[in-house]
Order: C-alpha cells, then sequence, then structure tokens
C-alpha cells in the first residue's frame, strides 16, 4: 500500500534516521522520590554514595513552547499511516497533527512520540507525565492553528539527563511533570486586573514588556529557586503588572496558572 506524503509541518518534528528501540515509559515518568542526585556536568563527578541526607526532587516550574517530535523512524512511518486512515483532506499538516493525536484510538502515538519544552529557542527538557492519564495534557499543548505567543507553563519535577536513545539522540533532562497549562501572551494580559487610575491604553503596553523580559530570559528553565518564583509571578501574581504600570493597588488573584 503507497504510503500518505507528510508534508512540511510535520517532517519538521521528524526523526533523522535514527531507528534505536524507544524507549518504556517508565523512563519518562520516573516516581518523585527517585529522582537521585545527577553527575557533576563539569568534573564527571558522581556524587558520593554516603554523602549524607538524600538530596530531594529538583522542582521545575517552566513557561516555554512544548513540540512533539519522532523519536525514530518507525514511529514517523506508523503516524504517517494514521494520516492516511484520518479524514485529513482540506487540512493545514498542524491542524492534521492535532486531528489524529486527538482521536482515543491513536492514543498509542501520543505515548510513543518524544515531547520537547524548548525555551527562547532552546530545547531544553524531555517531558513525560507522572500520572499516565495526563498524556492529554501533551495533546493540548498542540495548537490547530499555533500563534507566536503561545506559551505553555510546566510544573513537575527534573530527573536525570535522557538517553540518546529517548529522543532521536537529544540528551536533556527529563521532567515528569504534574501540570501543563497552556495559554497566550494576550490572554494572559488580559485576564490581568487593570489597576485603579490606570487606563487599559496605558497598562496593557507595561504589563506586555515586562511579561516579555521575563520570557526573553534564555537562561530561565524554571530550575533554581529564583526562577521558579520569576516564572510563579509573572502568571500568577498580577501586583507585578501594577507595578510596572504604576503605583497602584491590584486585586491578588491567578490570571492563568492555578
Amino acid at each position: 500500500m503507497e504510503q500518505p506524503e507528510v508534508t512540511d509541518e510535520v517532517t519538521t518534528v521528524s526523526a533523522s534516521g535514527n531507528d534505536a528501540p524507544a524507549p518504556s515509559v517508565s523512563a519518562l515518568r520516573p516516581a518523585a522520590g527517585s529522582l537521585a542526585p545527577q553527575a557533576c556536568p563539569t568534573c564527571g563527578t558522581a556524587p558520593a554514595a554516603n554523602s549524607g541526607a538524600a538530596a530531594g526532587p529538583s522542582y521545575v516550574y517552566a513557561i516555554g513552547k512544548i513540540e512533539p517530535r519522532f523519536p525514530k523512524v518507525s514511529v514517523e512511518k506508523e503516524f504517517a499511516q494514521a494520516v492516511g486512515r484520518d479524514k485529513t483532506s482540506g487540512l493545514t499538516d498542524r491542524q492534521a497533527l492535532h486531528g489524529v493525536l486527538s482521536k482515543p484510538e491513536n492514543r498509542y502515538l501520543v505515548r510513543q512520540l518524544c515531547w520537547v519544552m524548548t525555551i527562547e529557542g532552546l530545547e531544553t527538557y524531555i517531558l513525560g507525565p507522572r500520572d499516565p492519564a495526563d498524556y492529554s495534557l501533551l495533546v493540548e499543548t498542540l495548537r490547530p492553528t499555533p500563534q507566536p505567543w503561545d506559551l505553555d507553563c510546566v510544573i513537575g519535577y527534573r530527573g536525570p539527563i535522557a538517553g540518546p536513545e529517548v529522543c532521536n539522540g537529544l540528551m536533556v533532562p527529563i521532567v515528569a511533570f504534574d501540570q501543563i497549562y497552556s495559554f497566550d501572551r494576550d490572554a494572559l494580559i488580559k485576564a490581568i486586573p487593570k489597576p485603579e487610575k490606570t487606563t487599559a491604553k496605558e497598562f496593557a503596553p507595561a504589563a506586555e514588556e515586562l511579561f516579555d523580559r521575563i520570557m526573553q530570559m534564555t537562561d530561565n528553565a524554571g530550575a533554581t529557586d529564583e526562577h521558579r518564583a520569576l516564572n510563579y509571578l509573572a502568571v500568577r501574581y498580577p501586583a507585578i503588572y501594577a507595578n510596572a504600570a504604576g503605583p497602584s493597588r491590584a486585586t491578588l488573584r491567578s490570571p492563568v496558572c492555578t
């Protein structure tokens, strides 16, 4: 049977030919208590086994974009067959991708794909749910009509560096997530309560500028206390936007991530 052609949008997430065996799902879903300290990235020395109290899990509160990739050629071919079975005529590549992965019968493909979080264009994390039921959160990050300001907020635990077989050679930390919130910048800004005595014309540009400054911090992977706090404030604390627009009082409620 002739396989359907996978068009440009889909091939941007395709594998480069590495057909190594796919890792088990459990490799992407470590338990919170199993996240052991990792080797020093600069000195190559593993932490001592008797170094005292066991280190706790490393938490992540990151804001970026999530995209699926094919970890190996066989998964890409299986996806192409699923597209051929589906009614995708007249749809864009992104709409077809969203439509196919949204169907329950194709949930096995969602599990086999590699889900990568990029922050300011840099591949930062490979994502996997701590609860298998949360694969639906990954599907929800696939907007049928993506926009430049689409964003995803990921909350979870940072684990070890992925082996080269996990995501076609991409070696970045694995994050076992508990929650994912998908939104866009405009929706976030509109949800922030406007301070008293400040017009919408004055408030919106100031809030947008502040949010953009936070997002443009390329070293902000949401893995340190400072960056977790900063990202939390960016999506949950309207007062910082009120301060950016001028002295006023802001109602403290969550704009997006609750």
